[in-house]
């Protein structure tokens, strides 16, 4: 649970369980964009039931409007199961593959920063290295800060899963 900035929002994970159906990906998101909120990330996977899929949205808010976003998503009728992982103790993970400039000169001290973060070298090119790391949300804000004095090229970011702790 991250406080953001001076409006008072903060970042709310919330899992939510539903029917493997054709548009409840629309309809979920559309409960978020309804009231103006960007979805900061978003996965949807299969579950071990072939018939249920898992959303993980990371949303920012304010407690009284995701609240009524929550008991809303409750009343669709393709969803199962709404929880909130925000407060609770849980394992995330996510994944990211950044493609960094890699001149000669710079090649060991990117591949010595892989090393550090167990990195998978995913891609090399005369000019450019790819690295793919997972981890949670810190672990991977961490790497990606200290890429950036090398010079991204390109970055793309899986959203983040979640699940609560026993």
């Amino acid at each position: 649970m991250a406080l953001l900035n001076d409006d008072n929002l903060k970042q709310y994970v919330i899992s939510v369980k539903v029917e493997n159906r054709f548009g409840v990906l629309a309809r979920v998101a559309s409960l978020f964009s309804a009231r103006g909120y960007n979805i900061d990330s978003l996965t949807v996977s299969a579950t071990e039931q072939e018939d249920v899929s898992i959303m993980t949205i990371v949303v920012r808010g304010d407690d009284r409007v995701i609240e009524q976003v929550k008991k809303q998503l409750n009343k669709l009728i393709d969803v199962i199961k709404v929880s909130d992982h925000t407060d609770l103790p849980t394992v995330e993970r996510e994944l990211v593959m950044v493609k960094v400039n890699a001149p000669p000169n710079k090649r060991s001290e990117i591949y010595q920063l892989g090393e550090i973060f167990r990195a998978d070298i995913a891609d090399i090119s005369p000019r450019t290295v790819t690295l793919g790391v997972k981890g949670d949300p810190e672990h991977i804000d961490n790497f990606i800060e200290l890429l950036k004095p090398y010079g991204i090229k390109e970055l793309m970011r899986t959203g983040r899963v979640s699940l609560v702790k026993e």
